[in-house]
């Protein structure tokens, strides 16, 4: 069945910015302890910088242009039976007849942003100097809830039912055989999804993997000592950088209030996860400009959606189906790299995905479409070389 599409053109209001520019200006700045840099979060002398620019530096209008080089569309879903969900996504079709079509999913605290440097190289390859029988029609949702999806008005929308709504969203664009891919939580939504639509989902890739030891009274058997190196990384991330899963988590409304009032509040929460979160040196301003940084954080902002986009794990949380509880038996790619925040070994991975191509990286982190756009559109179109 079809569904009912409307053309979609990001456009926001002059009084909208405004409004923005009237908060810039008038920030009360926290006070930082000298000497103390990032340790207690977010560092005042950087968020500070990138909320000048914000104000003084920063184009919306030019980066409004270059997020509508993409058709853009809206919709409305019932993907669970639970209600209508508002879903907007980018549908770049290739001008090759034979592509293969290719569903993108973002997470958080990202956006389509993440994806601007490789819808043209995945969708036209010919033009960017590729094979055009690499050719994908690109699908990238925003995620239920976030950006110009617009806020969720109901209660349960997790991950499973953003999953269901992808595949739902393939169905109703008219494509019987597609594939997938995702970081973050669009790498469980991917998962999810080829769980849900196993009929229509040939093959999956994600650049985050979580996974379990199949066997937890031995957990290391198997385990290389790199992949070990990694597991000690991983703890080392769930003891003292997931502060941010436990509110959101638990009591997202509560966070809302700071984060949807203040630009510069908005702006440290996001910023401090893609220092964290990158392959960056402590320098996110190194791997990232301003400009890029701004655009994925004023989509939040101008949209009104960091609070329906922290529900994710508030919905997901308590359903507890982030994971993906039963095996994915679809051909499974993973891209690993060196700043993932969740590495497990590959004998971990194994008992959870129907694993086809395990590739290891020397560079690039949790964004890695943003960080490493070259390498994810060669890793993209070589996995899946295989399934068309």
């Amino acid at each position: 069945m079809g569904l009912e599409l409307t053309p979609f053109t990001v456009d926001v209001p002059d009084e909208v910015l405004e409004d923005l520019r009237d908060r810039l200006r008038r920030t009360r700045w926290p006070d930082q302890i000298p000497g103390t840099g990032w340790d207690y979060g977010a560092e005042l002398s950087a968020v500070q910088r990138l909320c000048a620019h914000w104000l003084d530096g920063y184009d919306w209008r030019a980066a409004e242009a270059t997020l509508n080089r993409w058709p853009q569309f809206t919709t409305t879903i019932d993907p669970d039976g639970g209600g209508d969900i508002h879903l907007h996504f980018v549908h770049a079709r290739s001008p090759e007849p034979d592509a293969l079509p290719l569903i993108m999913t973002h997470g958080w605290p990202g956006s389509i942003v993440e994806f601007q440097d490789v819808i043209g190289p995945l969708s036209d390859p010919a033009a960017h100097g590729g094979n055009p029988r690499d050719a994908f029609h690109v699908v990238a949702p925003s995620l239920p809830g976030y950006a110009f999806s617009g806020p969720t008005t109901r209660t349960g929308v997790d991950i499973r039912v953003a999953a269901q709504a992808n595949a739902a969203l393939m169905a109703g664009l008219g494509y019987d055989r597609y594939v997938a891919q995702g970081g973050d939580w669009g790498s469980m939504a991917t998962q999810q999804t080829a769980l849900a639509d196993p009929d229509h989902c040939a093959a999956i890739h994600l650049n985050m993997v979580i996974a379990s030891p199949p066997d937890p009274d031995n957990p290391t058997e198997g385990v290389t000592e790199a992949e070990l190196g990694n597991l000690a990384a991983m703890g080392e991330f769930v003891a003292n950088e997931t502060g941010y899963q436990q509110i959101q988590g638990t009591k997202p409304q509560t966070l809302a209030y700071g984060l949807t009032d203040s630009p510069a509040g908005l702006a440290g929460w996001i910023l401090e996860k893609f220092r964290t979160w990158s392959d960056c040196d402590g320098d996110p301003f190194s791997i990232f400009t301003m400009d890029e940084l701004l655009t994925n954080i004023a989509v939040y902002w101008v949209t009104g959606t960091i609070n329906s986009s922290t529900r994710m794990y508030y919905e997901s949380m308590k359903t507890r189906r982030f994971g993906t509880g039963e095996r994915v038996q679809q051909p499974v790619g993973v891209a690993n790299f060196p700043k993932e925040l969740y590495r497990p070994p590959r004998v971990w991975a194994e008992s959870r995905y129907n694993i086809a191509r395990w590739s290891v990286f020397d560079r690039g982190g949790h964004f890695a479409v943003m960080e490493q756009p070259e390498i994810m559109i060669n890793e993209i179109r070589e996995f899946f070389r295989g399934y068309r």
